[in-house]
């Protein structure tokens, strides 16, 4: 963000504002939320959702399976806080997509994107913009705080406005919000005096733009001046410097979700929802997942099985709390919670040499087991929304191979949020470069059963 009490003179920060919002109707009825929790690289859905324990030891990794709260449901031991909580969120099993790399994977789900081939960018705006472009046209908003937020952003090299423009990319939280001290740069003023220069330099700022009015045929200058108070508004405003503010939340808050960057992350998404924010993602990534800093478990990157003991508590604890939380607070109507990656892990395990030593990684050289790429069956989990919980949606099969139940493809993922954030995901089409309206779900309906 190229804004600051230096810079008000430019047009950096209000233009991109101006960008986000153009005439239109009001929005009708109470505004939805959503907050993506997405797991880079790809959970093994054998070794957390899905177990397998009657497949042969080749594929049902040696993790134990466990009861849940939902009678006639398990998951693996890793997760015996989501098994305490299992009736507050869905268990999709039959997710499915056709692209085996991560690129086109993650276009699939975050776009719709058919092709199957690795791209250096996207083609198409992820869901995240184009629900922040809609709403920018629906006007009114009120909110000093950005309406699409990353703690922090989800895959960037694979996610993008694209046609949109960066004006609709997500406001990124970047560092570890766990740091004593941690603080949004650019957010809420706190200093009387530097706001009282901040005042001074828009009200300069106004008095020069009136020399140039009588030269405005467009009427852009006078439109202005509502982008510049939004980006006044977004360092001046107290509420906006609170929303990002964990120092608020009590200490066994903090404790319950995890001192840890990930526990923080969910913490800060559920505080911004709170605060209106619309669009959330948190992207689980980086020291906590081991060597390779996602969940990319070849065997080669990392230990599969050691890869995931290691992550797990803390994945384990900070999704349970988000979700409790969401509930307990009285969220669950308005925000749904979405924890998915862009494919599974392959149910039969594999074995390479580690290219490297690390946490969860043997020593360069040392053999060990490791799960690849999977899109042909995986899981996500879905929580809050309003929807029906504490039951499981389709299945794979006895070897997690290949859905056998239910099937449900990413347009089907993306439809589903589209209908929670109230957009009609079968009308909307938004013109492309060329002029060419493009449907945001092509061959995509909402998954019945997640719908209230």
């Amino acid at each position: 963000m190229q804004f600051g009490l230096a810079g008000m003179a430019t047009l950096s920060w209000p233009g991109l504002l101006k960008l986000r919002a153009e005439n239109a109707a009001k929005p009708k009825g109470e505004r939805k939320s959503i907050i993506m929790v997405w797991l880079p690289g790809g959970q093994s859905h054998i070794d957390t959702y899905d177990p397998k324990p009657d497949a042969s030891s080749e594929y049902r990794g040696p993790f134990k399976t466990i009861s849940t709260k939902v009678p006639g449901t398990h998951f693996t031991d890793l997760l015996p806080m989501n098994a305490k909580i299992a009736d507050k969120f869905t268990v999709l099993r039959s997710m499915h997509q056709t692209a085996g790399g991560h690129p086109a994977g993650t276009m699939q789900m975050f776009s719709g994107d058919a092709d199957t081939r690795d791209k250096p960018k996207p083609r198409l705006p992820d869901w995240m913009s184009v629900a922040h472009y809609l709403r920018a046209k629906e006007g009114g908003r009120t909110n000093p705080l950005p309406n699409y937020i990353g703690v922090p952003a989800a895959s960037p090299e694979y996610s993008s406005p694209a046609y949109l423009g960066d004006a609709y990319a997500p406001f990124a939280v970047s560092g570890d919000p766990s740091r004593p001290g941690f603080q949004v740069p650019n957010i809420g003023l706190d200093d009387e005096a530097e706001n009282r220069r901040l005042s001074e330099r828009i009200a300069l700022r106004r008095s020069l733009d009136k020399m140039e009015r009588a030269f405005d045929r467009e009427g852009e200058l006078g439109a202005l001046d509502e982008f510049e108070s939004q980006a006044a508004t977004l360092l001046t405003n107290p509420n906006t410097r609170d929303a990002f503010d964990l120092e608020k939340e009590e200490a066994a808050v903090r404790d319950r979700y995890g001192r840890n960057r990930w526990g923080q992350q969910l913490l800060l998404a559920r505080r911004l929802v709170e605060a209106g924010v619309e669009i959330v993602t948190s992207s689980l990534s980086g020291p906590l997942c081991g060597r390779v800093n996602n969940w990319d478990d070849h065997a080669v990157n990392q230990h599969q099985f050691e890869a995931l003991r290691f992550r797990m508590p803390t994945y384990d604890r900070a999704v349970s709390a988000l979700i409790e939380d969401i509930y307990a607070r009285g969220l669950d109507k308005k925000v749904l919670v979405v924890v998915t990656g862009e494919f599974g892990r392959t149910p039969k395990i594999s074995f390479d040499r580690s290219t490297g030593p690390g946490d969860a990684s043997g020593p360069t050289g040392t053999l060990q087991p490791g799960r690849d790429h999977w899109p042909r069956a995986f899981t996500n989990i879905w929580a809050g929304g309003g929807i029906q919980t504490g039951g499981v949606i389709g299945a794979s099969d006895k070897r997690g191979e290949d859905v056998v139940e239910r099937p449900c493809n990413a347009s089907d993922f993306l439809a589903t949020i589209y209908h929670h954030l109230g957009i009609d995901y079968a009308k909307v089409a938004i013109k492309d470069l060329n002029g060419r309206p493009t449907h945001i779900v092509e061959n995509g309906r909402p998954i019945a059963e997640l719908i209230a």
